[in-house]
């Protein structure tokens, strides 16, 4: 057997045990499936970033759930490579990186945030009504028509789909009491792979909007900080035209009512978004690893 060094990252944090915690696999190469899943099965966060070398980019990487391979992760993305500017293996500047399906760009900045492309936004005004949103959420039906009327729900993907729902005032956002199979039922009659609340009014002086998100049917009941989620809400937002002009970077706060505080920096002109954040590591240190299943290992009957 062998040991690889392992690491477990709050992502979209400046404080450790905040954000969202991501594994780390700096040096992945050899690995096999089979030895990434059962590592990211034992450290158990949502998902686990293996860094490997790439023929076509600077890096490439693999994300896995604790129970199966993933296509991305902003998250994980951004606690990776935050990981490795920390260790000095990556100075500040531009680079690529080799994900399934395609190579996105990534920027290291001084002062320890990453910065990761999304793509372009692609926002859908949705036929659902009020009622039947608020009774999926807990709340009261007024919470959502209030800003409904300005702000209209919408399917916002600016790399996933999620079902993005403004509410007009936090204290209604803190009182939300989803009936998570009602979430999970609304998600997939609009294709969306969870659920975006959100609101103006924020806990932090520089934050724009604070959300929540909820995505059972993926298992997560709710989320802590959400970079997708964040970039697509963004880029519907400043699309419809709901930002003061002088807004020139949208800030998301999320976490709060899980106790992992953390921070979405988006950038975007209702057509494109980047998400950026910073990362600290809250655990260092190593795996032992399972050999890799030969084929000779296979049970035929």
């Amino acid at each position: 057997m062998e040991t690889r060094d392992v690491l477990l990252v709050d992502a979209f944090a400046a404080e450790p045990m905040a954000g969202n915690p991501a594994g780390v696999v700096l040096d992945a190469d050899g690995l096999s499936d089979d030895q990434m899943a059962a590592i990211a099965g034992e450290l158990g966060a949502s998902a686990t970033a293996f860094v490997c070398e790439s023929e076509t980019a600077d890096r490439r990487l693999r994300f896995f759930a604790p129970t199966e391979e993933v296509a991305r992760s902003d998250h994980a993305t951004v606690a990776a490579h935050a990981a490795l500017a920390e260790r000095g293996a990556l100075a500040d500047g531009e680079y690529t990186m080799e994900t399934i399906g395609r190579t996105r760009d990534v920027e290291v900045m001084a002062d320890g945030t990453v910065w990761l492309e999304q793509g372009t936004a692609d926002i859908e005004a949705v036929s659902l009504g009020h009622d039947e949103v608020a009774d999926a959420l807990g709340i009261d039906v007024a919470t959502l028509r209030d800003v409904g009327a300005d702000l209209p729900m919408a399917v916002a993907d600016t790399s996933e789909p999620w079902l993005v729902v403004p509410v007009n005032y936090f204290e209604h956002l803190s009182n939300l009491d989803p009936d998570m199979p009602a979430v999970r039922e609304l998600c997939a009659r609009v294709g969306a792979v969870g659920l975006y609340v959100f609101t103006f009014d924020t806990i932090g002086g520089e934050a724009t909007l604070h959300g929540r998100a909820f995505a059972p049917g993926r298992g997560v009941g709710e989320d802590p900080v959400t970079g997708t989620a964040a970039g697509a809400c963004a880029a519907h937002v400043r699309r419809e035209g709901a930002l003061d002009d002088t807004i020139e970077q949208v800030v998301v706060e999320q976490g709060h009512f899980l106790d992992r505080p953390g921070t979405v920096r988006v950038d975007t002109d209702g057509l494109e978004s980047w998400v950026g954040g910073r990362a600290v590591t809250t655990m260092d240190g190593s795996m032992t690893v399972p050999d890799a299943a030969e084929d000779d290992d296979i049970i035929e009957i």
